[in-house]
């Protein structure tokens, strides 16, 4: 479904992507690991036409989308759910999730919308309510309820547990779960490798700019080097008893 082959970027003179490649198949569940600054978001960019690459190619469905608008790319059904959420913060959630699925029209939109209040109940409650005032949980969930409106094929989500609270981000998680399950195919960008190992199939490490390491989900667990600076010794302690 997605290949991204031999990327470069670079923002300005600073280069920030190095030659990477990665692969997911429909159906997937995929997380990219990495400490700040290893170029996970820029990866994100890239492959969603927000940032076109100095070199390589990304396909979609198998055709190359590098150089395509990002509105194009959505159109395809690529969504990006972008970190620290950024909505229309002086919208209300309604206005938000009816811009979220405006390529499909207006039949399209009062069809997901009752789907949307199902997957987060919340929303409902606060349908009427501006998105900046809404919590940080509640804006995660806007978030990736925006994005679903455009019904992709595949959701991308850089950083969904940022600054939550561990029991909203429990229910992401669980969340991200049941959309997998339907069938969704989900590219998820974790500093969090420990709850993303969890849910995924299989994972990518990126360290300044390159795939470091790529792998299941078990053998990145057990990987000696993931779990010494991603994991930590609580969850080695974990996975050895």
């Amino acid at each position: 479904m997605l290949t991204v082959v031999q990327v470069s970027a670079h923002y300005g003179p600073l280069p920030v992507l190095r030659r990477v490649s990665l692969h997911m198949d429909a159906g997937e569940m995929v997380c990219l690991l990495g400490a700040n600054g290893a170029g996970k978001s820029t990866l994100l960019k890239v492959i969603s036409g927000v940032l076109r690459p100095s070199e390589g190619a990304v396909f979609f469905d198998g055709k190359p989308i590098h150089g395509v608008a990002p509105e194009q790319i959505v159109r395809c059904g690529l969504v990006h759910v972008p970190e620290a959420r950024q909505l229309f913060p002086n919208l209300t959630v309604l206005e938000n999730l009816e811009l979220g699925g405006y390529i499909h029209g207006s039949k399209s939109i009062a069809h997901d919308l009752p789907k949307m209040f199902d997957l987060f109940p919340i929303l409902a409650q606060r349908r009427f309510q501006k998105a900046g005032s809404l919590s940080g949980g509640e804006q995660q969930m806007l978030s990736m309820a925006r994005a679903l409106m455009a019904r992709p094929k595949l959701l991308m989500l850089d950083e969904p547990s940022l600054g939550l609270a561990p029991l909203i981000v429990e229910e992401i998680y669980a969340t991200l779960h049941r959309l997998h399950e339907a069938g969704t195919t989900v590219l998820l960008v974790e500093q969090n490798a420990m709850q993303a190992l969890e849910v995924c199939q299989r994972g990518y490490v990126m360290e300044t700019g390159r795939i470091l390491l790529e792998g299941t989900a078990e053998e990145l667990r057990e990987h000696e080097e993931v779990r010494r600076a991603y994991l930590g010794r609580d969850y080695q302690y974990k996975w050895e008893r």
